[in-house]
């Protein structure tokens, strides 16, 4: 194993960039060349069907099973064309990633041979089995039938020779399955809401869309010091090693070249995003060594999540054509700063109004306060939710430090804005209203300057900060579907669109002016939702016990957080707004207890392997050499002088003895440990076990790991190191 960890280093350091086929024509030629956009449906589809189809898409109408028949027979001969044999049902199972079976594109013809078909029942609707994804119990191995379904808002693409069909999962009962069907409810339930209170501004719009735009951090690790790593094979991330003498403390990796190696792999990646259609438009080396991001240019919300989804398993493909493996745990590596997904999120209208957008005139500003402060106020009413919506096994390794968010939910603003809403909460409504003759109302609200909303520093430790146009949620994960956030994110500003438009409406039925009534409740919502607004330090000692008096989840435990879901207030909820049932919600939960038990479990069981077979046989062995080094040095000088000069060998080979001795003995109490866990029945009950026995457990073992690490012969030790892990590119 020795001679396998040089080996894999020195070919890693010999490695190449691989050359990248660049497409014939200007990026924007080929963008989107493997989708079935709205360009090809024209060309492909009869007029009468393309009308009802976009009809679909942009209002949600109803399509009848003749026209799906016929956009079926358009997407069969456009995707035949680009050498497609086969379709799937591409759907976002709980599982954090996709899921496909494939079925060629053949029937038989009744005379004992086969043609190619492709009927609207197969595009519609498919029918996978649904016990053998996550489903928290709502169906049993007896009880497989589960149902996707066409969503036709998300255009289908070709990925190889395959026709990919973005589709929801449900179960034979209805219940969701899947992230995709929530989420379609939850951004049809902002914008209902959404549309009525702008309509208090603007009476001429009919939708608000809810837009993403993510950030997808990752590292690149070479192929080969991948494989010579079990743990990052089968964990993604390192449950061990020491870290290196440099790591990211110079800040020389952040923005600087993109090694050649790695620019490749970009450029690949890029160009094959590019033709299915997803925005990218940002690349650049993150913080830590090995670490970079890439972004796409927003989009609506449910397109976007969907590109991320692809992006994510079209980075783990075109990676290993570059001999590198993508890793998007969120702490594959100890001491360096975590990889995250960034989720920009805002609202816009059809009219072309981004509505956290700062405006020209005082009633446009109102405009934006208002969405601003219903915002506020839900993440204040929900911030435990919201944790809990980002929250995983592998993301608690990363908040809380290096740069990323804690893990108490808070809202950065900045001074300029956060002096606006002061302004607004210390005057009174007549202060803030004044008759301006012909002019009408004239709103004493600051002007907001249109381009640069804040000229302070970004709070890189706010879990939720506003950045000039939108929302920024940073506590989300590298390596998590986007739209568990997004779901409680859009249900939780519905809520609460809703109970503004219902306390305005009671107050302009007293005959309170609609200006007045909307700065009243707006006034008073400032208030309340203060707690949620801090722009001070959230990694230090002292935010911790003020989130507490100021009653925001102060929360820790990840199985303990996931009981969010099910408090009265995120049931009534997303019950309220149509998202999802008290049923859903605890089958989600039994799901999500259940992921953070066997995450944990599986990595118990690869450090327990590692330690028995590769660190304690090396530290033993190099051990021994000590020891025999130790007697000869006794047979060649005198007693005394020689116990002076075996001194130091004698410390190494007695701190080798401490260190193995307590990693054997804790490794097999892990062991012990496991067992009594794995006989609780309760899952919830089962993953807090988890959290509080095993955990803390395997913090303990590495501490000892990594002082071996130290001490053997570099020679001797087998598995890869940090850097040469993080370095080698």
């Amino acid at each position: 194993m020795t001679s396998l960890r040089f080996n894999v280093v020195e070919k890693a350091f010999q490695a190449k960039p691989q050359p990248v086929a660049v497409p014939d024509g200007r990026p924007s030629e080929y963008f989107g060349k493997y989708v079935f956009n709205r360009e090809k449906m024209f060309k492909y589809l009869p007029s009468t069907v393309y009308a009802r189809l976009v009809d679909a898409m942009d209002n949600g109408a109803p399509m009848d099973r003749d026209i799906a028949d016929e956009v079926a027979a358009g997407m069969k001969r456009w995707a035949s064309e680009l050498g497609a044999t086969h379709y799937t049902h591409w759907f976002q199972p709980l599982t954090e990633g996709t899921a496909e079976k494939h079925d060629a594109f053949v029937e038989h013809d009744g005379k004992g041979g086969m043609m190619e078909e492709f009927s609207g029942k197969l595009l519609v609707q498919q029918e996978p089995d649904a016990s053998s994804f996550p489903n928290g119990g709502i169906r049993n191995t007896f009880e497989a039938r589960g149902y996707s379904a066409w969503d036709p808002s998300s255009p289908v693409f070709v990925v190889d020779d395959t026709l990919c069909i973005p589709t929801i999962f449900i179960a034979y009962t209805g219940e969701s399955l899947d992230y995709k069907a929530p989420l379609l409810k939850a951004l049809r339930a902002v914008n209902k809401a959404a549309v009525d209170v702008c309509h208090y501004f603007d009476p001429n719009v009919k939708k608000v869309m809810a837009y993403l735009g993510w950030e997808q951090e990752y590292f690149l690790v070479d192929e080969g010091l991948y494989a010579a790593r079990p743990d990052l094979l089968l964990t993604g991330r390192t449950l061990m090693g020491h870290e290196a003498s440099k790591n990211q403390q110079l800040e020389d990796h952040y923005f600087g070249a993109i090694p050649t190696r790695v620019a490749a792999f970009m450029k690949d990646l890029e160009i094959q995003a590019l033709e299915l259609g997803i925005p990218v438009k940002t690349r650049h080396n993150e913080v830590a060594p090995n670490q970079f991001e890439l972004a796409p240019i927003f989009e609506e919300c449910n397109l976007a999540v969907d590109h991320n989804m692809l992006i994510m398993s079209l980075m783990r493909k075109v990676a290993r054509t570059h001999g590198f493996r993508v890793l998007l745990h969120e702490k594959p590596f100890k001491g360096v700063n975590g990889s995250g997904k960034h989720n920009n999120w805002s609202l816009g209208t059809d009219t072309g109004t981004l509505l956290m957008a700062p405006g020209k005139t005082p009633e446009e500003n109102l405009r934006f306060i208002t969405f601003i402060v219903n915002t506020l106020m839900a993440v204040y009413r929900h911030n435990g939710l919201l944790k809990a919506s980002i929250m995983s096994a592998t993301n608690a390794h990363r908040l809380g430090a290096n740069e990323a968010p804690p893990a108490i939910i808070s809202s950065f603003l900045g001074s300029q804005l956060s002096k606006v809403l002061d302004h607004m909460e210390d005057s009174s409504t007549d202060e803030l209203i004044a008759l301006g003759g012909k002019h009408g109302m004239k709103l004493d609200i600051p002007q907001i300057p249109e381009l640069l909303i804040d000229n302070t520093d970004r709070n890189r430790t706010s879990p939720f900060a506003f950045t000039g146009n939108r929302f920024e949620f940073r506590a989300v994960g590298s390596e998590a579907n986007c739209a568990s956030a997004m779901i409680a994110l859009n249900t939780a500003v519905a809520e609460q669109l809703a109970e503004f438009k219902k306390e305005v409406d009671e107050l302009i039925e007293k005959g309170e002016p609609k200006i007045s009534a909307i700065i009243q409740v707006i006034r008073k919502y400032i208030k309340i939702s203060k707690p949620i607004r801090f722009d001070g330090n959230g990694y230090s000692d002292e935010w911790k016990e003020e989130a507490a008096r100021r009653g925001l989840d102060c929360e820790t435990s990840c199985p303990v957080i996931f009981d969010q879901y099910l408090t009265e207030d995120s049931v009534r909820m997303f019950e309220s707004a149509g998202v999802m049932t008290r049923k859903e919600l605890e089958a989600r939960n039994e799901v999500k207890w259940e992921t953070y038990t066997k995450k944990i479990q599986i990595e118990a069981r690869v450090l327990g392997d590692l330690v028995m077979n590769h660190v304690v046989p090396v530290a033993i062995e190099y051990q021994s050499k000590l020891i025999d080094n130790v007697y000869k040095m006794k047979q060649i000088f005198p007693t005394e002088e020689a116990e002076k000069l075996s001194a130091e060998n004698m410390a190494i080979i007695r701190k080798i003895a401490e260190h193995t001795s307590y990693i054997k003995e804790h490794v097999d109490t892990m062991v012990e440990a496991r067992k009594v866990a794995n006989k609780i029945v309760d899952e919830r009950a089962k993953a807090i076990e988890y959290h509080d026995k095993i955990t803390p457990m395997l913090e303990q073992i590495r501490y000892h790991i990594d002082k071996l690490e130290l001490i053997v012969d570099d020679q001797m030790w087998t598995l890869p190191k940090y850097r040469e892990l993080l370095f080698i590119r």
